[in-house]
This record gives C-alpha cells, sequence and structure tokens, in this order.
C-alpha cells in the first residue's frame, strides 16, 4: 500500500502545477497515468502515521506546493469542464443556457396525488430557476412532491460531486478507509469528514484509483444508479452508469469518482439513494401518487435492503460538514433550525452549467430527501440549489408544517399502545 500511495502523490504531483492555479477543487486537470502495481482494495487500517523516505523528501522540496494544496483544499467547488490553458493563462467556458425559466415550466405537472404544503415549499423555494425539486418520504418511498416533472423525469445529467457519495460508501463497506482514516495526497493528508464537506477531488480520485472500476460500478449500481427508481412512474426515464470506465486520457475511474463523468443520474435515483442512507439502508421503490386515495392506501415496495447502516454515521459526520461550514453552507443562510445533511455538485457540459443539492433532514417527525436539480448558465451552481433548499425548509416551518406533524402526533398517541400490542403498524 505504501507503493501505491507513493505513486499516487506521484501522480498527483505530475499534474500538480496545472492543477492549482484553478481557484477550485472540481476544476479538472489531467491525470497521467501509469501501470500501478497490484492493488489491496480492502485495508482495515489505512495507517496515517508511516510515511516513506520518498514522501518526507517531496514534503520537504515542496512547500510551496503544500502551500499552495492546503488554498486549494479549502476552496469552493468549481466548474467541470472550467478548463485552464498552459501557464496563468486561464479561459472560462462560455454558457449559452439560461438559468431562467422562460415559460410556465410546472404547468403540466400532475399534481393530485402531492402533499400541497410540501409541493407550494418547493414551488415558491424554486421561484424563476430553470430546474426541479423533488422530495420524498424515506421511510416508505413516497413522492411528495415533484416540481417540473418533464426535467425530473428526464434521462439526467452527469451527477457531478454527488456521485461522491456514493463512493464514499464503497470505500467504507471495503474497509478502505473510515472517516477518520488520513488519505494521503499531494503535499497533505485529508479526512473523509473534511473531503466531503468541501468536495475534494482528489480525495475521491485516489479513492476511485484504488478501488478499481469494477467494484466503484458494483457499488453504484447496488445503490440504485443505472435503474429506474421509479414504480411505474409515468414518463420516467434511465439515467445511465456505464459498463466500462472512460479512457485514461479523459481520466479513467478517478475522474468518474470525483464528479461522476461519464455517467447520467436523474433525480429520482439520486432521491432513492440518498433516501436509503436517511433511513439506514432500504432502498425502496419511489412512487408518485396521482389521487389523494392513491397516497392514503399507498403500500412501500422495497427494491432491495443495502448493508450500510454502520457506516452512515461515517458518511453523515460529512454531509453535515458540508452545510455547517464547507460547500453548501449557503442552505443555513436562510434555515437553521432542524439539521440538513447533504452533498452539492456543480459541472456542465457543452454550454448548460449543472447544479445540485441532495439532502435529508433530521426533525422529530421524521426525515424529509430533498433533490434540487439545477441547469442553466453561470447564476447556476450547487451552493445556489442549496440555498433553494434552505429556502424550502424555511417555507415549511413558516407554514407549521413541523408543528402541525408534532400536534397531528399528540392527538393520535392515546391510541398508540392498543395498536402497538395487536402488531398494527
Amino acid at each position: 500500500m505504501t507503493d501505491v500511495r507513493v505513486l499516487a502523490i506521484g501522480l498527483a504531483l505530475a499534474g500538480f502545477g496545472f492543477a492549482t492555479s484553478a481557484q477550485a477543487l472540481d476544476a479538472p486537470h489531467t491525470l497521467r497515468h501509469t501501470k500501478l502495481p497490484e492493488r489491496h482494495l480492502i485495508v482495515p487500517h489505512r495507517s496515517s502515521g508511516h510515511r516513506s523516505a520518498a514522501n518526507h523528501a517531496q514534503a520537504k522540496t515542496s512547500s510551496a506546493r503544500s502551500k499552495t494544496a492546503s488554498a486549494q483544499r479549502n476552496a469552493p467547488a468549481a466548474v467541470r469542464r472550467a478548463s485552464l490553458k498552459a501557464g496563468r493563462h486561464r479561459w472560462h467556458e462560455r454558457f449559452t443556457a439560461s438559468s431562467f425559466a422562460s415559460s410556465d415550466i410546472f404547468g403540466g405537472d400532475v399534481t393530485a396525488g402531492e402533499d400541497p404544503i410540501v409541493r407550494q415549499a418547493a414551488l415558491d423555494a424554486l421561484g424563476d430557476m430553470n430546474g426541479t425539486a423533488v422530495v420524498i418520504n424515506p421511510d416508505n418511498g413516497r413522492i411528495l412532491a415533484m416540481v417540473n416533472q418533464k426535467l425530473a423525469l428526464s434521462p439526467g445529467a452527469e451527477p457531478c460531486s454527488t456521485i461522491k457519495l456514493s463512493v464514499a460508501l464503497a470505500a467504507l463497506s471495503e474497509g478502505l478507509v473510515t472517516r477518520d482514516t488520513p488519505v494521503q495526497l499531494a503535499g497533505f493528508r485529508m479526512k473523509m469528514t473534511d473531503a466531503l464537506a468541501h468536495s475534494n477531488n482528489l480525495y475521491f480520485e485516489e479513492l476511485g484509483r484504488e478501488l478499481g472500476f469494477d467494484r466503484v460500478r458494483h457499488y453504484a449500481t447496488q445503490f440504485g444508479l443505472g435503474e429506474l427508481a421509479g414504480y411505474h412512474i409515468d414518463g420516467e426515464q434511465l439515467g445511465v452508469y456505464p459498463d466500462q470506465e472512460i479512457p485514461a486520457a479523459e481520466g479513467g475511474v478517478a475522474r468518474m469518482c470525483s464528479f461522476g463523468q461519464g455517467v447520467s443520474l436523474t433525480p429520482l435515483q439520486l432521491g432513492a439513494f440518498v433516501s436509503a442512507i436517511a433511513n439506514g439502508g432500504t432502498l425502496y421503490y419511489l412512487q408518485h401518487p396521482t389521487t389523494q386515495e392513491e397516497a392514503a392506501n399507498l403500500e412501500p415496495k422495497i427494491k432491495r435492503t443495502l448493508d450500510i447502516a454502520r457506516y452512515v454515521p461515517d458518511l453523515q459526520d460529512g454531509m453535515a460538514g458540508a452545510v455547517e461550514y464547507g460547500t453548501a453552507r449557503s442552505l443555513r443562510v436562510n434555515f437553521n433550525e432542524l439539521p440538513v445533511f447533504g452533498k452539492t455538485g456543480t459541472c456542465s457540459d457543452k454550454g448548460t452549467r449543472f447544479g445540485w443539492f441532495a439532502s435529508y433532514s433530521d426533525s422529530p417527525q421524521g426525515s424529509l430527501v430533498t433533490v434540487f436539480f439545477l441547469e442553466g448558465g453561470r447564476p447556476t451552481f450547487g451552493p445556489r440549489a442549496a440555498e433553494l433548499t434552505g429556502e424550502f425548509y424555511r417555507n415549511l416551518w413558516d407554514h407549521n408544517y413541523f408543528a402541525d406533524k408534532t400536534q397531528q402526533t399528540a392527538e393520535v398517541a392515546p391510541a398508540a399502545p392498543a395498536a402497538l400490542q395487536t402488531g398494527a403498524q
């Protein structure tokens, strides 16, 4: 494993002069791959204290690089294709898509079976942004609201840094790291909590290389990527997880693990996956009732059970960090009454920028899972999606949504013991 680390450092440093002139960690850099020695995918305890002589020599002779890496580590997320020219000259992608809706993008939505309070809160939060918002009850897979259903049910888009959630769970499941394992990168070490909070590309590139494509894909498909997320939802289209990694010239599995290049993810797929994280491992088929009768009689449908409950606390620390001090801290501008755990994503393709934020909340009345996905130009990015999510929760809070649920729970409380005795749920 030491050999793997040394080589990983060399790879990162080989492209470091290119990467460090970028202001943010999500900016791509050219990866120069050489053939790695045999990988050991399961490493229960990755030593934080041992460093080879070669690592020590590099650390002593690259203080300037270390300082730059430290600054880079704390920089905000940026765009996937915001490429850099040689030297210090940089160019910015020209965006051709608009971040704002030019027509009624909600007019075709089927809403009779949705929760009207949740839907209105999502509508008000999204405003005139060109995007979609999906709100899910993670305890049964019911879609409470799906705003701009045409986009929500589309084939999806590159997941950007939200892909880091599945990579993190894969690495935790394989015993490669824990949240407290320092991973040696180019001139600095980082643990999973900060890597998720700050959306550090180098950290997840390293995990991807050590896991290898086959294992990365195995876990991604177990988590529902590449499958329809809904149960007979009219119009739902399929996001795709490829059968092969992207070419090495484009970054290979490292790029796929840092911001999902080559992957197509739908809001429903991401919502179903985050719901499984929120509930401790049950991957439900999502259901979108079209009448209130269907909503009242909804029966949860389980797709599969994931063995992830023991790893959720490790993942949750990083998702909490994203909201408290990381890339999603804009959420707290609008809302901080309840804990929210989430992950942002920002990237672009062919003149269109994507902004993702997937999250779940924690309240005495249960969790809500939200996915805000935006398409557009320069005003569109992951932190903006997080900010809108904060507005969504603020709207619910201001309309006493959580207080009403508390009151409803209190009103039915006396009947609970008898129901429990008869096994009713």
